[in-house]
């Protein structure tokens, strides 16, 4: 029996791709339709969430998961903000001794495990050589390691590369960590 191929997962993290660090005030946003009823967050970054992302996120195909320390968080405070629906959430072990390689980010060995054998998407602005090291030794499916400029978030190239990257390397059944 075989079945259909499981989508791609998008490992998405919020501080830098979703939320901006860089100073312009043209970064302030009109928040997604519907979000005028969300909880009040003292955090004053949220403003710089565009909220044309998730639709844009959402017509990629990928199944969407909150790879971020907000966590859950992002379920309430980012997702409505950006027009997504509720999303899983990887949920980060303690810190421990055994991170791996020196350089290698926490969250690497956590979203390969998560992944299982689904190929991925990671969208950061922290991704190191060393991560796409050890996912290429690693995972052998088809992975994508993107890494965002914080100061400006996720762009019209951003998207481009993503979308082409799931056009050619996961429908083809390529094997690799890619750079971005």
């Amino acid at each position: 029996m075989t079945g259909s191929p499981e989508r791609t997962l998008l490992f998405l993290d919020v501080d830098g791709p979703l939320i901006p660090f860089g100073s312009s005030p043209s970064r302030l946003q009109a928040a997604a339709p519907g979000s005028e009823k969300l909880p009040d967050q003292e955090n004053p970054l949220l403003g710089r969430l565009d909220p044309t992302v998730g639709p844009r996120l959402m017509a990629l195909g990928c199944d969407l998961v909150w790879a971020s320390t907000w966590m859950d968080d992002a379920n309430v405070f980012v997702a409505p903000r950006i027009g997504l629906p509720r999303l899983p959430v990887v949920e980060w072990p303690e810190p421990s001794d055994d991170d791996g390689p020196r350089g290698l980010h926490w969250k690497t060995r956590h979203l390969v495990e998560w992944a299982g054998h689904r190929p991925f998407v990671w969208v950061d602005d922290e991704i190191t050589a060393m991560d796409r090291l050890w996912i290429a030794a690693q995972h052998p499916e088809p992975s994508l390691l993107h890494r965002v400029d914080p100061k400006d978030g996720l762009t019209d190239d951003d998207f481009s590369a993503l979308a082409g990257w799931l056009r050619t390397a996961v429908s083809n059944g390529a094997v690799a960590a890619e750079s971005q």
